[in-house]
């Protein structure tokens, strides 16, 4: 990939973690939350966030000196 493809990438990843986190936020607020979901959908929000580490990684990769 190159670095357009996974800056591209990235932005994507971050609106999709920002809806998850909204999603979440929302189901939460309800009378009887459903555990199950909420568990799997921060499941998926760390899922994506370690993807979105990835990619800013490799966009900006560390410098030993």
């Amino acid at each position: 990939m190159n670095p357009e493809d996974i800056a591209q990438r990235l932005e994507l990843l971050r609106i999709e973690h920002r809806d998850l986190d909204a999603a979440i936020i929302a189901l939460g607020e309800g009378a009887v939350p459903d555990q199950l979901q909420l568990a799997r959908l921060k499941k998926k929000k760390l899922k994506l966030r370690d993807e979105i580490a990835w990619c800013e990684d490799q966009l900006l990769p560390d410098i030993i000196a």
